[in-house]
């Protein structure tokens, strides 16, 4: 029984955050010797919030979502996403991880060339094996909320 399902207990998920950073540092070791990308960073990231990373070139941005994201792990410091320590996480983990929990969209985008819109979309949910019917549904619904419902049929350019 969940806390939401007791008498008087309070469902407190979405008070917990799914991610969370704490004293996130990243070195990098060069042929000049050490460089600090990242430095005791902390952050919780709550469910319905967004979260903005700017800063001038070169200032660890796309290190800090690479660590963020499993996709790189950090010199010191923990990532938990949605309880799963990140830091510790066998590779399979990682991959399931990302596989259901994240979402990327990278600065040089991956589509595939030969595939339509729709069916760029649709390419992850396949290999989760979503049903037909439920695929369609939702490659119709997120291409709708980013406004691309009448490109579908549409291949990259």
């Amino acid at each position: 029984m969940t806390s939401a399902e007791m008498p008087g207990q309070v469902d407190d998920t979405a008070l917990r955050p799914l991610l969370r950073a704490e004293g996130v540092g990243r070195v990098f070791t060069t042929a000049a010797g050490n460089v600090t990308a990242l430095e005791a960073v902390s952050l919780e990231v709550h469910p319905g919030e967004l979260l903005v990373v700017r800063g001038r070139s070169g200032s660890g941005k796309t290190t800090l979502l690479n660590v963020l994201g499993g996709l790189d792990m950090p010199t010191t410091g923990t990532v938990t996403l949605g309880g799963l320590d990140l830091t510790t996480a066998t590779e399979s983990q990682l991959v399931a991880a990302r596989r259901t929990r994240l979402g990327f969209v990278f600065q040089a985008f991956g589509l595939v060339p030969v595939l339509s819109a729709a069916e760029n979309v649709e390419v992850p949910l396949r290999l989760l094996g979503v049903e037909p019917a439920e695929r369609d549904a939702r490659v119709a619904d997120l291409l709708d909320r980013v406004g691309l419902s009448g490109h579908a049929a549409q291949r990259p350019s």
